[in-house]
Order: structure tokens, then C-alpha cells, then sequence
């Protein structure tokens, strides 16, 4: 068995899904099919809410007619069956009801996660018609019966396990479509995994069947070397190690979620990125492998926020750094990179919503300085601590750009680098003339 995740630009017109299909109808292995929302609908489910949060009827109602009109051009483009087509309007009509019917619920009653799985439930039961109009062998498993969070709102795979189990068990298919992104939280009533989270309800799939490989089908072809929104002349990267895609991830890389690995190398499933415009060409194959020490490639992740607390308290002391750690964690906003002196310590977020609260309850340790408008530079590889020159060959690119933080050695496979936002631009096109178009006399992976 394998799983195949389809992104929202994957499916997002009638002929995306056209070529989606093609893709599937030549898999000859049992196959689970994991689909996104139709692009762009998961943002505007999103407005609905903020509309409705503020009791703006009249534009929620706008943006639920924005919605059933992108998805009657797909229904309208992508059959030639009338009985398939009208089922699809159905299927169109139902979940607009549906949805359209809580605007008068009071606040009470409001449930935006349940507007927000609406995306899901349409673009899979849509599909699910059409596949059955190709005459697919093709059935359909809904994620609200078996993806359960625990409470802590994390993935509960043993549950999910047991539960998805029974229903692949009762299903003859050799293909079975289901819904990323949803899913039930320990109370059971419908939440979802955040952004991103289709890759992550593909890679708990593949880990609960024991899948033999996991498929990410997006809209480029796989991990790049650099950031090809930024930089001219950059490679898709043929293979790459777990940790290496989990740090490219986390780091600023938009093709995967950065929790989705996680799940694939505990079963150690190998992970395939593939272009579904460009299914020729081979993509990304991410899997548990150490390649030779060097760079694999760079990334950037912007709106980072640094907070620097300075303190003479911290001097020869201990469980400093413990209290200001449980500022965060009291908060549960999360902390990117980390820098310390004798002095000092330096941090970075890129969750600001409780920012103000953060820095109140950190001036009681010391002085502190916030500094807005950062970007995280991420140069990701192979980096063992007995190598030498990989530092020096960074610092040498970023010579001319102002650094405001370096982590180097909490991650064999990771250094960062804190720069203003103005400077991402120069520093990720320096770091590939010095790491990638030049002959050094370094080892590059």
C-alpha cells in the first residue's frame, strides 16, 4: 500500500484535476488518496469565521457565494456525466447549506473548525464522483471516523491506528480517497491539524498502514537548493536525509509541513516530492540516509521577532534560564533559535500574540530588548564536528550583511543565522554564489 497526498494547486481547477486522475489511474497498488481543500478555499472558510466573529452577515455571505461559485466552475468544467455532475451539485448544495446555516447560530453556538473541514468535505466527495465517472474502482473513508487528536492536540496514532485500520479492512477498493487536514479532537468534536496539515495527515497514514512509500504531489518539482522566489538558478535537490527536510521545513521551506516528517522516519517510510503539472521529473526523495558533509541547501523564514534579556543575575547562577523558559511555555509560544552569554540571552519567535505579556513578566529578570522584523537564515547539510571550513565558507558569503544571531552546533545538519528582512534577499543570493556557483575547496553534498 501507498499514500498519495494531492495539495489544493494540485486540485484547484478542473484540469489540475484532470491530471491528478491520470496520475492515479496508472498506480496498479492498493493507494489511499489524500486531498487538500480546493486552492484557495481554506482562506476564505477562514474569513467567513473573522466575518462571523464580528457579526458581519452580509460579508460572510459574499464569501459563501465566492465559494460555491469556484467550486461550480470546477463541477461544470470536469464532468460530461449528467448524473455525476448533478450528484457533485448535490454534494455542492448540502455543504453550503450546511454552512451557510450556522451564520445565524449565536456566538454559543459558533464552531470554526467545523466551517473550516468544510473545504476538505468538498473537494473529496466532488472528486470521489468524478473518479466514479471514470469508472475508477475507487471508494471513499472519511477522516472525521478515524483521525483523532489527544489532549494535548497532538496526533493520537494509536487510536487513529485501530480505527483506520477497521475501515481500510472493510474496503474492497484499490483506491480510497480521504480527507487531510480534519480530524476529531479527544472531546470529538471536529478540529483539524493547522496549515500544512495534509501532509501531515498523509504521513500518519503511511506510519498506521505501514505504507511502503508516501507521496507529496504539489506544484513545484520538490525541495530546491535555495529559495527559487528569491534566487535565480536553483536545483531541485534529488534526495535528502530525514533530518535534513525536517530542518528545511521548520526553517522556511514551503513544500512540507514541518511536522509531516516526523511520522515517516519513525516507520522510516520514504518520502517522494513530486510536481503534479511536471509528473515526469523526478523530485525529492526524502529518506534515512546520511549524504557526505556539506550544504544541502539554504532556506528562510521571515517574521521573527528577537527578545534579548540581559541580566548580571545570570552570572555563575543557575536556573536562570529555566525562568525565563517557563515565560514561554506559560504562553506556549514556541522559540525558534537560541543564543547565550555569560550575561545575555538571546531568542527568537515568530508567535507574537502574547508578545507584550512575554516582555512584562521578563523585566522582572533584566532588561529586555525586542527587535522586529527579522528573518531566519537556515544553511542546512551535513556539518560533523570534527569537519572544518563550513562556518568560515558562510561567513565569508555573508561578510557585507549585518548579523544579528548565530546558532551553530545544536544541529549536525543546521546553522542559523538572524538577519533584518531587508537583507534576506542579498544574503540567500550571496550564500548560493559562494556555496553553490563557485569552486570552493569544500566538499558540497
Amino acid at each position: 500500500m501507498q499514500v498519495l497526498k494531492f495539495g489544493g494547486t494540485s486540485i484547484g481547477s478542473a484540469e489540475a484535476i484532470k491530471r491528478t486522475a491520470n496520475i492515479i489511474s496508472g498506480i496498479d497498488d492498493k493507494t489511499i488518496i489524500v486531498l487538500s481543500a480546493f486552492s484557495g478555499i481554506t482562506n476564505l472558510l477562514s474569513q467567513i469565521n473573522s466575518f462571523l466573529l464580528f457579526g458581519q452577515l452580509e460579508k460572510a455571505n459574499l464569501v459563501a457565494e465566492e465559494i460555491q461559485e469556484r467550486h461550480q466552475d470546477i463541477i461544470s468544467n470536469l464532468f460530461t456525466n449528467d448524473d455525476y455532475k448533478n450528484q457533485a451539485v448535490k454534494i455542492l448544495n448540502k455543504h453550503l447549506n450546511t454552512l451557510t446555516d450556522q451564520f445565524h447560530e449565536s456566538l454559543l453556538d459558533f464552531h470554526p473548525n467545523e466551517i473550516l473541514a468544510v473545504g476538505e468535505l468538498l473537494s473529496s466527495q466532488i472528486i470521489l464522483a468524478y473518479f466514479k465517472e471514470l469508472k475508477l474502482d475507487v471508494s471513499l473513508i472519511n477522516a472525521l471516523d478515524y483521525m483523532r487528536l489527544n489532549r494535548n492536540n497532538e496526533p493520537d496514532q494509536s487510536i487513529t491506528k485501530d480505527l483506520l485500520g477497521n475501515l481500510i479492512n472493510n474496503c474492497s477498493d484499490q483506491i480510497i480517497i480521504t480527507q487531510g487536514y480534519i480530524c476529531r479532537n479527544h472531546e470529538g468534536t471536529i478540529d483539524n491539524l493547522k496549515r500544512g496539515g495534509s501532509d501531515y495527515t498523509a504521513a500518519i497514514i503511511g506510519a498506521a498502514t505501514n505504507a511502503s512509500a508516501i507521496q507529496i504531489w504539489t506544484d513545484i518539482d520538490g525541495l530546491h537548493n535555495n529559495d527559487p522566489r528569491f534566487v535565480n538558478n536553483t536545483e531541485p535537490i534529488a534526495s535528502i536525509s530525514f533530518e535534513e527536510a525536517a530542518e528545511l521545513a521548520y526553517f522556511g521551506a514551503k513544500v512540507l509541513h514541518p511536522q509531516s516528517i516526523l511520522p515517516a522516519k519513525e516507520a522510516n517510510i520514504p518520502v517522494l516530492l513530486k510536481n503534479t503539472f511536471e509528473p515526469s521529473k523526478a523530485g525529492t526523495l526524502i529518506q534515512r540516509q546520511i549524504f557526505n558533509e556539506g550544504v544541502r541547501a539554504i532556506a528562510a523564514k521571515d517574521g521573527i521577532t528577537s527578545i534579548k534579556i540581559k541580566s548580571y543575575r545570570m552570572l555563575m547562577s543557575y536556573g536562570f534560564l529555566k525562568n525565563v523558559f517557563e515565560v514561554f511555555e506559560k504562553y506556549q509560544t514556541p522559540i525558534d533559535v537560541i543564543t547565550t552569554s555569560e550575561v545575555a540571552v538571546s531568542l527568537t519567535i515568530d508567535e507574537t500574540e502574547h508578545l507584550q505579556k512575554i516582555i512584562d513578566q521578563l523585566q522582572v529578570f533584566g532588561e529586555v530588548t525586542v527587535e522586529n522584523e527579522l528573518s531566519i537564515i537556515s544553511v542546512v547539510g551535513y556539518f560533523p564536528s570534527a569537519q572544518v571550513g563550513f562556518g568560515a565558507q558562510i561567513m565569508t558569503a555573508l561578510a557585507e550583511i549585518p548579523i544579528r544571531m548565530i546558532s551553530y552546533g545544536g544541529s549536525l545538519h543546521n546553522i542559523s543565522l538572524i538577519v533584518k528582512n531587508d537583507d534576506k534577499v542579498r544574503a540567500l543570493n550571496n550564500l548560493q554564489t559562494h556555496i553553490f556557483q563557485k569552486e570552493v575547496n569544500l566538499q558540497i553534498a
